[in-house]
């Protein structure tokens, strides 16, 4: 897509020869800015509900700082997860005094459109304290995509009253998010007591046997409770992106 080609669709948008949903077509698989060692999508949100995000392990301070600057000027939202207190520390003065970062999930968010009423809600239940990291990684990934959730903290079975005293509050939501490490029986039980779509997300937290997260995922996805789904170990991110996404079609 180049300028002339750009400027004609606009021009018939205005002259009403195309019509606004023919030119978003044209539009949304608009060239990448290329940055030489990352090649920045700007218009993954025009082809989605979701904007780039960074995933910030193993980038270097000046590489996490370029992308962030990159994806800040095109005007849209700016998400880095997995992105270290120290590379944070080192960038911190060259970012907008806005940049939130939180160190427990590890996640720097940078809000355009501050004003958008959040929609939802989407329930973050976790089995333990231990697995807080992976479950606010969740909870602000979907709170910067205008989310409204609601977090459950330290409900695993092996307190299973504490989840009972929560249910009437985690059946309001339209979405639930269920994050256990260890035995992983967190969600089957969650997904055996409600209507809604269930995503699990296991955690690499547990003793040797939990082989850093894989007992729990393999639990997960033998779960007998039917409308559960399962991400990958750890993903708190890649769970709230399907919330999201499940949330949006339940409010179009």
């Amino acid at each position: 897509m180049n300028r002339e080609s750009l400027e004609k669709i606009l021009a018939e948008v205005h002259a009403n020869q195309m019509s606004p949903e023919a030119a978003l077509s044209k539009l949304e698989n608009l060239p990448y800015e290329d940055l030489s060692f990352a090649r920045i999508d700007h218009h993954r949100s025009l082809r989605g509900s979701l904007p780039e995000a960074i995933f910030c392990e193993n980038k270097t301070p000046d590489q996490v700082l370029a992308i962030v600057n990159s994806i800040r000027q095109s005007g849209t939202t700016v998400l880095g997860t997995r992105l270290s207190e120290e590379v944070f520390t080192s960038i911190r003065e060259k970012l907008p005094k806005e940049a939130k970062y939180d160190k427990v999930s590890r996640t720097l968010v940078l809000k355009e459109n501050q004003e958008k009423d959040l929609v939802g809600n989407i329930s973050i239940l976790c089995a333990g304290t231990s697995d807080i990291p992976v479950a606010e990684e969740a909870a602000i990934t979907a709170e910067t995509f205008n989310n409204k959730v609601e977090r459950i903290y330290d409900v695993g079975v092996a307190g299973i009253h504490r989840l009972f005293d929560q249910l009437e509050k985690i059946k309001e939501s339209k979405v639930i998010i269920v994050i256990a490490g260890m035995d992983g029986a967190l969600p089957s039980v969650v997904g055996g007591l409600v209507a809604q779509p269930v995503i699990a997300v296991p955690t690499s937290i547990g003793y040797g046997a939990a082989l850093n997260g894989l007992a729990p995922l393999l639990t997960m996805l033998n779960s007998c409770a039917p409308g559960v789904a399962v991400v990958n170990i750890d993903n708190g991110f890649g769970a709230a992106c399907m919330a999201h996404k499940i949330n949006a079609l339940s409010n179009a």
